[in-house]
């Protein structure tokens, strides 16, 4: 999708969000991201605008390279729906569920493989979502039946505060020790580093 978004005035949204918030403005959590911009303006340039696009609940960036009107998407979040943003005329929703997007993603695949309608869907989760089992299962259904799905691994080391890594015993992700690897794409937010395609 073609985007008037750039990396500076996607942070300046946020730091709009986070200074609302602190005012006391917004009065529901909020996830905020930083360190992703540019490699998620790389990955948008690849979707279409009838393509689908699934999200955890740190999504104002997708929601806005999506097409979603910046003053809609901050009525959202002053209305309380930061971690479950939804806009289904924007083929965009998110979840607030750990790994909540997951299967919802893999069936809007399958739907639009069956329909044949050349669409694409790309589901974004974060470091620690992939080493669930509702990942994992979700992942292997999509490449047996090869559906039109791309992951996206937003990767930031840590699963909220706790070392994914660590947690898990990893030495690296496991989605990417299994799994057929051109259906992912893993990029790293902490140091906002362009994104690794998996092939």
């Amino acid at each position: 999708m073609r985007t008037k978004w750039s990396v500076q005035n996607l942070k300046e949204f946020e730091t709009q969000v986070a200074d609302l918030f602190n005012q006391g403005g917004i009065k529901a959590p909020v996830h905020l991201s930083d360190g992703n911009e540019a490699p998620l303006l790389e990955i948008f340039k690849n979707i279409k605008a009838e393509d689908w696009v699934f999200c955890s609940w740190r999504s104002h960036y997708q929601c806005l390279l999506k097409g979603v009107p910046q003053e809609e998407l901050l009525s959202e979040i002053k209305a309380g729906r930061s971690i479950s943003l939804g806009f289904p005329e924007h083929k965009i929703f998110s979840s607030a569920i750990v790994g909540g997007q997951v299967p919802i993603a893999v069936g809007t695949a399958f739907a639009e493989k069956l329909e044949k309608t050349g669409n694409h869907v790309w589901c974004f989760i974060g470091d620690m979502t992939a080493e669930t089992g509702i990942a994992q299962t979700s992942i292997r259904y999509a490449e047996r039946h090869d559906l039109p799905i791309t992951f996206v691994i937003e990767d930031n080391g840590i699963s909220v505060l706790t070392d994914t890594q660590g947690k898990f015993g990893l030495r690296k992700h496991y989605v990417l020790t299994k799994q057929n690897l051109r259906k992912f794409l893993f990029i790293n937010t902490k140091a906002n580093t362009p994104m690794r395609v998996l092939e």
